[in-house]
């Protein structure tokens, strides 16, 4: 019954992963999530213009570890009282897809203004091979982006 051993999950960053809000009934001791795209995450992170955007993106990676530990596991007994791992997983997951779509979208936008901004300022050749690559975000997508 429950999962009193289970500590730690890794999952990927896509939303529907967790379908039933009782999969961590009984789960008291899950108290880490790892994500499987974390390197690209991460990598995606450190590319972002703004230095708000890179602090406010490594906060919310950071803070399932510091909820799930108190969120209750709920009673294995009863089928009502579920816990709140799950739900908690399932929206720090929306939170965390949403917000890196949305970062990346304004990083396109800033950069297409600056490229433009440089080619009327700058022959076209330079900018193209020696600024726009500089400033790009690895190639990775994450679910919800075009």
């Amino acid at each position: 019954l429950g999962c009193p051993s289970l500590e730690r999950i890794t999952i990927p960053l896509k939303d529907g992963m967790i379908t039933y809000v009782s999969i961590f009934q009984g789960c008291k001791n899950l108290k880490h999530v790892d994500l499987v795209e974390g390197e690209q995450l991460r990598d995606t992170i450190d590319a972002l213009l703004l230095e708000e955007w890179r602090n406010d993106m490594k906060d919310k990676l950071g803070v399932i570890n510091q909820i799930l530990p108190t969120t209750p596991a709920g009673n294995i007994y009863s089928r009502e009282d579920v816990g709140g791992k799950a739900q908690t997983v399932q929206l720090w997951i929306s939170s965390v897809l949403s917000t890196i779509v949305r970062y990346k979208a304004q990083h396109r936008s800033l950069l297409n203004e600056a490229a433009t901004a440089l080619q009327l300022a700058s022959p076209n050749d330079v900018v193209l091979e020696n600024v726009l690559p500089f400033l790009k975000l690895p190639s990775y997508t994450f679910e919800g982006e075009d």
